[in-house]
């Protein structure tokens, strides 16, 4: 896990990259490294910048794997043509590197760097990438071209943007990084602004919040020519859930399959050099990591580390203490307060570099925190089972909406009655996300406002939206066919999921921690996303019923069993109502932000602290959203 950073110009540079590898030395404390191009055929890189140069390639790193300076990067392929550097962990990389060398390619470090490295120079970037089991962030440059190749693993749990510069285009692991550079359009990307606004959705597609920022999106490749360093370049797809199709498998072959595919995933995710810890939550995804690690590794300690809710509704201790105890593990437990909060919520938007959807992160960071105290560098987190399985609360009604869609009426109100079983949602609500489902598109906005989720919201400034002719509809969780939780699934994974990983990545980083995701693997997730709805979600209602099956005899009986779902809850509401003075100085400020407007933001603020208003994490997205930009501002104000 590692940072990286690139600049190429269509002009001689004489300036070093080392000022903008500092901006992510976080993600990589333990090494640095750059190395400089001039252009021209054939023409080495050097380490030396006072020369000119319309290349650089810079890294920091977190060492993982083969943790000696062998590992170093910017790292050069054996044919001397291709430099790269790379952030992430490919974890098939051993038995990678053996068809290699069964090819005639011979190693000299044991890193998953040098195979990463010759399987593209073999393969080609596609061929290659769909080879990668992992995630990563990769640039490789042709030093016989000049072209430079940027590659974004699949779920984009790695991040990579790219910018256009006032003399060429660069590319970095983080914002913050690029903004460093002169002539970048920061204005604000009114489509993206909406959609995180309205619906909270943040990091999918190709924008960002900056119109001057661009990332490569998830499964994709491209080309920079060296013949013109421009934002303009060959992009390719290599891997989508959308081509995910349905297979014909019995419920018994489908559990083994799932069971041997998720214990295949956890004992490669175990690979490393250094100390590996688990989070945990209680829940069945995170009990499963643990559970998995007992079960292949029965002799090997594991710690795991834990948010502990003050609020005993939302406390998942006793889930935590039944795993901890059935594994044997060393438990770290971490407590945060309404204070905690307040004092580090400046810095945790700094770590986050982008607005977030809710404070619950912060027992993440916190978590994190903890693991990187105790000296762990390598973590295993359960992100991604929820929109690969199934397991949040409104898939219920994408599942309803498939069983009236397909005439199963019967098997439809029976489901619905089973609703009323769980913990976590009700009849209602299925209900009505079930029949959102179904309506035409030109139905939707009039029927979110019947809920109270107006497209016209008071605190909008309408203007400034309709000027930039933005579409209010919401883009997403349009199925094309009856398979309706399928396609809630697949856009959870290309759109929803991709904030998430966002924030794990930055709370992670911000600790110099890799933290490793190994529900997403292409592999499983083209198992898992191929089988009937029905063995996703029971008819009862059960969310993830395959897994839970897959899982019995290495996961207790009492957590398989669970009901509930809570995860990394936090009094949002309390900790906001007693920071007044975080809720002051943001709101005052929302006199600046072009896309809202103060007075209505004051009175929609007042009515939810007063209870006229529900409180929902609208309130926070708006209170993040405000310092983000006053912190944007003031950035190019100094510039």
């Amino acid at each position: 896990m590692c940072g990286i950073f690139g600049i190429l110009s269509n002009g001689d540079l004489n300036f070093p990259i080392e000022k903008f590898l500092k901006q992510l030395q976080h993600r990589g404390p333990d090494d640095s490294g750059a190395i400089y191009w001039c252009g021209g055929h054939g023409i080495e890189a050097t380490d030396d910048s006072s020369g000119g140069y319309r290349v650089a390639l810079g890294h920091r790193r977190l060492s993982i794997i083969d943790v000696s300076s062998a590992g170093k990067q910017p790292m050069r392929s054996h044919d001397a043509n291709t430099w790269i550097v790379f952030n992430g962990e490919v974890y098939n990389y051993i038995e990678l590197a053996e068809e290699l060398e069964t090819a005639g390619v011979s190693f000299r470090t044991r890193t998953d760097t040098e195979v990463v490295l010759e399987a593209i120079v073999r393969w080609g970037p596609e061929k290659a990438s769909k080879k990668f089991v992992g995630m990563f962030a990769i640039a490789t440059l042709n030093t016989q071209t000049g072209n430079l190749t940027l590659i974004r693993d699949g779920f984009g749990i790695k991040p990579l943007f790219y910018c256009k510069w006032s003399n060429g285009i660069a590319f970095s692991s983080e914002i913050n990084a690029l903004l460093e550079l002169p002539g970048i359009d920061q204005s604000l990307e009114p489509d993206k602004t909406w959609h995180y606004l309205r619906f909270g959705v943040t990091d999918h597609g190709e924008t960002t919040l900056l119109t001057g920022v661009k990332q490569v999106p998830p499964g994709h490749w491209m080309v920079i020519s060296g013949d013109n360093y421009d934002i303009s370049a060959e992009r390719k797809q290599y891997w989508s859930p959308n081509s995910i199709t349905v297979r014909k498998i019995s419920y018994g072959d489908a559990v083994q399959k799932v069971r041997d595919a998720f214990l295949e995933n956890i004992r490669l995710h175990l690979r490393s050099d250094v100390p590996i810890g688990t989070a945990l939550s209680g829940g069945v995804d995170s009990s499963a990591i643990v559970c998995a690690v007992r079960y292949l590794k029965p002799n090997q300690e594991i710690h795991t580390f834990s948010y502990i809710a003050d609020d005993a509704r939302l406390s998942e201790e006793r889930w935590i203490d039944a795993v901890n105890s059935h594994v044997g593990a060393i438990p770290h437990k971490v407590k945060a307060s309404a204070d905690d909060l307040i004092e580090d919520i400046q810095a945790l938007m700094k770590v986050q570099g982008e607005p977030f959807g809710s404070t619950s992160i912060y027992a993440q960071n916190r978590v994190f925190k903890e693991a990187r105290a105790c000296g762990i560098k390598v973590m295993l987190d359960g992100q991604g089972a929820d929109e690969l399985l199934g397991g949040y609360p409104q898939y219920q009604g994408a599942r309803l909406a498939s069983l009236i869609a397909q005439g199963k009426f019967i098997e439809a109100a029976q489901f619905l009655l089973s609703q009323r079983k769980w913990p976590d949602r009700s009849t209602r609500s299925v209900l009505i996300n079930g029949l959102g489902h179904l309506l035409p598109d030109k139905f939707r906005p009039i029927a979110r406002s019947f809920v109270g989720r107006s497209d016209n919201p008071i605190w909008a400034n309408q203007k400034w939206f309709d000027q930039l002719r933005v579409n209010r509809n919401c883009p997403w969780y349009h199925s094309s066919d009856k398979d309706y939780l399928r396609s809630d699934l697949k856009e959870s994974v290309q759109v929803g999921l991709l904030g998430l990983l966002r924030y794990e990545d930055r709370n992670s980083m911000a600790y110099s921690i890799e933290s490793r995701v190994p529900f997403l693997t292409t592999n499983f997730a083209e198992l898992v996303l191929s089988l009937p709805e029905s063995y996703l979600i029971g008819e009862d209602g059960t969310s993830k019923r395959i897994f839970r099956d897959a899982m019995r005899g290495i996961v207790p009986d009492p957590i398989l069993y669970r009901r509930d779902k809570v995860g990394f809850a936090t009094p949002e509401f309390e900790w906001l109502k007693k920071n007044t003075q975080f809720l002051t100085n943001s709101l005052s400020k929302a006199n600046a932000v072009p896309c809202l407007n103060q007075q209505e933001v004051n009175i929609y603020y007042n009515d939810v602290l007063e209870g006229r208003i529900p409180f929902s994490f609208q309130v926070w997205r708006l209170l993040n959203f405000i310092n983000w930009y006053m912190d944007i501002s003031q950035r190019k104000h100094h510039a």
